[in-house]
């Protein structure tokens, strides 16, 4: 992976010139009998986008200069080690600009510059949502149901895209962008494979349903296009042989709303005359039918591949997150338990493939994938270059409101116990997602596996379920109403609010000076605990203002579907650019504790100040591609320490107290050497020796953190 930031050596390709907008009559009836409606939809269609883009990389020479079989973490840490994770709708703009020109104002990444930011995840910004006859219908998940290859209007457009790339490269960064490879949204391509048109059945897993068995269906409700299956007609269409049956679990479960992964269509007329019914799967929304990535014709794949190739070499992105990745093979097992749809081979194929494909371009690929810690290791052998760290970031969360590391050091030896390295993951604060407690390492694969935990010994599946205990009991309830449950997937909060949470503050508006400033030393015992160890370090607008949850009053409409987590996706300031009491275009304004960031900047106690601090000294150091040593055990429970080796041959320790008082602890690790000498990272003095035992005194306050060199 030796492209440089600017992707300047990059193979580069374009759509075809009327890929902005396309023309069309739309007066005609919009169904299979209007040749012209249907001729549009395979216009809007992201299959012949991809067939358009993917034929000018053939042939090429620059195809074969980048290395890409293998992950190569470290090539990624080194062109981005630092990431700023935006969401399009919550980032209030430039006045007159759209989020794209925000994203590449010089201002905004001088800024960035200063923090020590080196890499934007823009979050999804190309069209989502589906199609309704000839109008647009609106996102059903945060623009995570992607049906164009265009960039959405409302956020920009695709020259927009690339200035912003270019104002990246001139500041020493670099953009990351977003392909689903596991669904779309209900677009062009799915209104035509409903029509049995071409290869559009085969992007995905649906199964037309022969008339005679149309009683197995459910009803669709007025004004619907399809409607969930429910456990008996699953059971019914598995035995007819159709379908597979139920999978290893129903994400976002919701009784009477998706109590199956699987939905029927309503009838359909194709421009052959057939009327079909279709079965499709969906492993999350109704609205996100799944991509199949065995299908003869491989146009699920052709699709997935184009839309990575155009932002790569079209657009100018230097990565790409997968998200939603660990579902792309499902399979009948024949001893009569659900499908195997969970850390399938497939699934490792068609990710090594996405891939080889994005490091032969020059970019790098992380992957979005709340599964077992085995399944992270297995993908990454030959798939994603980095892993999102699902497999701590519940854990850090449970040591904050604990006040307890116990649980946090269990996860960070399991991950190097099972060959996870910590390089090879992107620790992260919040991000658009819930706080998620899903816990599946221990839930699933690990459910009857033996762990020590406070002193006793427990099944996997029990202290998956003391966990999410803990969690609810200490930052949600009556006592913390700004926090809500989202489904069986986690807590809809802020990082500001979790922690207020753990500090027992029962109302947002009773956050006073005092408290903001307990909020901020904790946000930045959180922001060391991610930045302070090896691998990515993201962080969201979010966390960089500080932000709280919004009321519920404010968004009855987003929230009517049960989705809780869009109170934690309020609007949030950057710059400085609105006015406050001035509506925003996106989602409401919310309240925001630490302020923009050219005030906090001028100001040496704020959060991005002292957060500038941490990100000084972990890239003087450079321990974004050191290797962990040890997560030794502590004498205090708050404590938390884990030790490096740097890529000078030289040790460091970073320790944590998770809780809000001062202790005084010992640290002990086979991997430090009697009689070394340490020094403080932050102030250069001297901070003591390594004992006779290999341990270390410590006396640290609240909320504090160390970062400490060990002398050679």
């Amino acid at each position: 992976m030796s492209t440089p930031p600017s992707g300047a050596s990059r193979p580069r390709a374009r759509l075809r010139p009327d890929h902005d907008e396309t023309q069309a009559d739309r007066s005609g009836a919009a169904d299979a009998t209007n040749a012209a409606y249907v001729e549009w939809l395979k216009s809007e269609s992201m299959l012949r986008d991809a067939t358009a883009i993917t034929r000018q990389f053939a042939g090429l020479g620059a195809m074969w200069r980048n290395s890409y079989a293998l992950p190569d973490p470290e090539a990624a840490i080194t062109m981005a080690p630092v990431w700023f994770t935006a969401y399009p709708p919550s980032l209030i703009t430039k006045p007159g600009a759209s989020f794209l020109e925000t994203l590449a104002d010089p201002g905004l990444w001088g800024n960035f510059e200063e923090i020590g930011i080196n890499a934007v995840h823009t979050g999804p910004v190309k069209r989502a949502g589906g199609l309704d006859g000839w109008e647009s219908t609106p996102s059903v998940d945060g623009h995570f149901d992607r049906i164009s290859t265009r960039i959405d209007a409302a956020f920009g457009t695709e020259e927009q895209f690339r200035r912003m790339c270019e104002v990246a490269a001139q500041h020493g960064g670099v953009i990351i962008d977003d392909i689903v490879p596991g669904h779309t949204g209900k677009g062009a391509d799915f209104r035509l494979a409903e029509m049995g048109v071409e290869d559009y059945p085969g992007i995905f897993h649906m199964v037309a349903i022969d008339e005679a068995d149309w009683h197995l269906l459910p009803r669709i409700p007025d004004g619907c296009d399809s409607a969930n299956l429910d456990e008996a007609a699953e059971a019914a269409l598995a035995d007819a042989g159709y379908i597979i049956g139920p999978l290893q679990r129903v994400i976002f479960w919701d009784p009477g709303v998706k109590d199956t992964n699987w939905s029927a269509t309503r009838p359909v007329p194709g421009p052959d005359g057939v009327v079909r019914r279709w079965v499709y799967l969906h492993y999350f929304k109704e609205g996100q039918p799944s991509i199949n990535w065995l299908d003869p014709t491989f146009a699920g794949v052709r699709l997935v591949i184009g839309d990575a190739l155009h932002s790569l070499g079209d657009l100018g992105a230097g990565g790409l997150r997968l998200d939603a990745n660990g579902f792309l093979g499902v399979e009948r097992r024949s001893d009569g338990r659900p499908a195997w749809s969970e850390g399938h081979p497939l699934s490792e194929a068609a990710n090594h493939l996405i891939a080889s494909m994005v490091r032969k371009v020059g970019g790098f690929t992380f992957q979005e994938l709340n599964l077992t810690i085995d399944d992270i290791r297995s993908t990454s052998v030959a798939g994603a270059d980095l892993s999102y760290d699902f497999i701590n970031r519940p854990a850090y969360h449970h040591a904050l409101a604990t006040a307890d590391t116990e649980f946090l050091r269990l996860t960070l030896n399991a991950s190097l116990a099972h060959g996870v390295e910590p390089k090879t993951l992107v620790h992260a604060l919040q991000n658009h997602d819930e706080l998620t407690y899903e816990l599946v390492h221990f839930a699933t694969l690990h459910a009857e596996d033996e762990f020590s935990f406070r002193g006793a010994t427990v099944r996997g599946a029990d202290l998956a379920e003391q966990i999410r205990g803990d969690l609810l009991a200490h930052l949600t309830g009556p006592q913390r109403p700004y926090n809500q449950v989202f489904t069986t997937n986690g807590i809809a909060s802020t990082t500001a609010t979790v922690i207020a949470g753990a500090l027992g503050i029962e109302s947002l508006d009773d956050i006073g000076p005092d408290d903001i400033e307990r909020i901020r030393d904790a946000h930045l015992a959180l922001a060391m605990f991610n930045a302070l160890q090896p691998g990515v370090f993201a962080l969201s607008g979010w966390d960089l203002t500080g932000a709280l949850t919004l009321d519920p009053d404010l968004i009855p409409q987003l929230l009517a579907t049960g989705d809780t987590r869009w109170i934690h996706r309020s609007a949030y300031d950057l710059m400085g650019y609105a006015d406050p009491d001035s509506p925003s275009r996106g989602m409401p304004h919310g309240r925001c504790l630490y302020g923009s960031l050219p005030e906090q900047l001028a100001d040496p106690g704020s959060f991005a100040s002292r957060l500038r601090e941490i990100l000084r000294v972990r890239a003087v150091s450079g321990l974004a591609t050191a290797t962990q040593l040890d997560v030794p055990p502590v004498s205090q429970p708050s404590l938390l320490a884990m030790v490096h080796r740097l890529s000078d041959g030289d040790t460091q320790v970073t320790i944590i107290n998770f809780g809000p008082d001062h202790v005084a602890g010992r640290v002990q690790s086979t991997a430090l050497s009697a009689g070394s000498g340490l020094i403080d990272m932050f102030t250069g003095s001297r901070h003591g020796i390594v004992d006779a035992d290999g341990a270390l005194d410590v006396n640290i306050g609240g909320f504090a953190g160390l970062s400490l060199r060990v002398a050679r």
